[in-house]
């Protein structure tokens, strides 16, 4: 080999997704042989999502290309279309770059338009969170595709391992880390009740809440409806209750539960909406509030981790691996209250979290130094599963 330092990109559209790369992109950059390489694109440079742009440099990160293709659109037809405007740009970047490895995250569609991109161009690809199951969403086939196109996997617990092996990706291209969002948990000097009360802007009370609540992209209209059944069950609470409500994401119909989120916020003096938190207050506002709503992954991935209750409303989360203190509801009013309920009758308590122990980034660094040849994974066959009782 030669001593020419081996350039890992990595491709970030978003608040989520950047959060969980953080310590990834921190251990490659650390890492002798490997130079890390940054693509910025999607909800990073949209105002009405936080422009988390800025969060990007706050970590210490420089992002060596820009890939506008986020269109002002609340339909289906303007995500496709900002797909198609991601494919060009991101070909335009990975020309400019030459990137030995390209590592995409999870399901968006930012990240899928990053992996045809690199497809096309026999590019290595790295995936991480590929075979999850999240069956409410359209993610849930975005990832699927994303993990046939790549050559590398990098995965958050043995059943995604297991599902990758049924679509045919071979086990020894497939490692199982667990989940790098739990890093960020066990590296981060979190804030104390008081510090988050000052970044917010309100200080918490005696019972608090950290919801999020994303489109359902499986079924088109779906999304207002559950989230009216959210506030009506919110309305329910002690007003003792201070709920912080953090935007939805910039999937179809993403626009529409804002307006809603920010005129529910609006009547209410306990309760505010953010577009972005950043990773640093997120985090320390799950580790202190009471319980977490809505149907973001987070509730399933992260919060376990802190011992604090999760209510996972509807199908968007449905299929991935859960922890005892994720309790999920119906889109319906007394379902999602009912929920609430256990979930603070169970209160905090040590959690056994199936996503990992907080090393995930540091063996994803490893793994990724110690391969001699990326353009070797290129050629990729059909991994067949061996017929019950044969050897493999």
């Amino acid at each position: 080999m030669n001593n020419v330092a081996r350039k890992i990109c990595f491709v970030t559209g978003s608040r989520a997704d950047f959060g969980l790369l953080v310590w990834p992109m921190r251990a490659i950059r650390e890492t002798p042989g490997l130079t890390l390489q940054l693509v910025a694109t999607g909800m990073h440079f949209a105002p009405e999502f936080g422009y988390t742009f800025n969060a990007i440099r706050e970590e210490g990160f420089e992002v060596d290309e820009r890939v506008e293709s986020l269109l002002s659109s609340d339909s289906g037809a303007g995500v496709a279309k900002s797909v198609g405007l991601g494919v060009i740009g991101f070909a335009d970047a990975f020309t400019r770059l030459q990137p030995d490895l390209v590592v995409v995250l999870g399901d968006r569609f930012e990240m899928f338009a990053a992996a045809q991109a690199a497809m096309f161009m026999r590019l290595p690809m790295a995936h991480l969170f590929g075979g999850d199951v999240t069956e409410g969403a359209i993610d849930e086939s975005t990832r699927h595709a994303i993990s046939k196109m790549a050559h590398l996997h990098f995965t958050s617990n043995q059943g995604s391992t297991q599902r990758l092996i049924q679509l045919g990706e071979h086990p020894s291209r497939i490692h199982t880390i667990g989940s790098v969002g739990i890093d960020a948990i066990k590296h981060l000097d979190l804030m104390d009740r008081e510090g988050i009360g000052r970044a917010l802007g309100m200080p918490l009370g005696e019972r608090n809440a950290l919801i999020t609540f994303h489109p359902v992209t499986v079924e088109a209209g779906r999304s207002v409806a559950e989230l009216d059944e959210l506030f009506a069950a919110l309305s329910t609470l002690d007003p003792a209750f201070r709920f912080v409500f953090t935007l939805a994401n910039a999937d179809a119909e993403g626009r529409a539960l804002n307006a809603r989120i920010e005129a529910f916020a609006a009547d209410r003096p306990n309760t505010i909406a953010v577009a972005s938190l950043g990773q640093l207050r997120y985090l320390s506002l799950m580790s202190q509030v009471d319980v977490v709503i809505g149907n973001s992954s987070s509730g399933v991935l992260e919060a376990p981790s802190f011992g604090v209750p999760t209510v996972d409303i509807g199908d968007r989360q449905k299929g991935r691996e859960r922890a005892a203190s994720v309790f999920h509801a119906a889109p319906e009013r007394n379902a999602i209250a009912g929920a609430i309920a256990e979930a603070l009758q169970r209160g905090r308590q040590a959690t056994v979290n199936p996503y990992g122990d907080g090393a995930s980034s540091r063996r994803f660094a490893e793994i990724v130094a110690g391969i001699p040849d990326f353009r070797q994974l290129l050629t990729k066959g059909f991994y067949e599963i061996p017929a019950s009782g044969a050897r493999p």
